[in-house]
């Protein structure tokens, strides 16, 4: 009994250490602190087989959302709770200034 639980343990620890990183590209940076980042993947239906492109919008904490025009591809990672919608960091940009 004891083995599996130490098997279990294990198996969730190779879990936890992956981050999410996710790239998109910045829709608005009106708010404070905040930028607002889309990003589009594909998807294939189901029934007819065709390929659908699906995107979500992401609210990513920054320190100065200035640095990040509107057309910036940006990649970001998952964090602790910020607010009630800001879960996500800046990685880095890769905008040329």
């Amino acid at each position: 009994m004891s083995e599996e639980k130490k098997s279990d343990i294990s198996k969730s620890n190779k879990k936890r250490g992956s981050l999410r990183v996710l790239t998109g590209t910045v829709v608005s940076n009106k708010m404070r602190k905040t930028i607002v980042v889309k990003v589009v993947s594909t998807k294939i239906d189901k029934k007819y087989k065709k390929v659908i492109n699906v995107s979500k919008k992401y609210k990513v904490d920054c320190q100065n959302e200035k640095m990040y025009p509107e057309g910036t591809v940006v990649r970001f990672v998952y964090c602790r709770p910020i607010s009630r919608w800001k879960r996500w960091r800046v990685l880095k940009s890769n905008y040329n200034y």
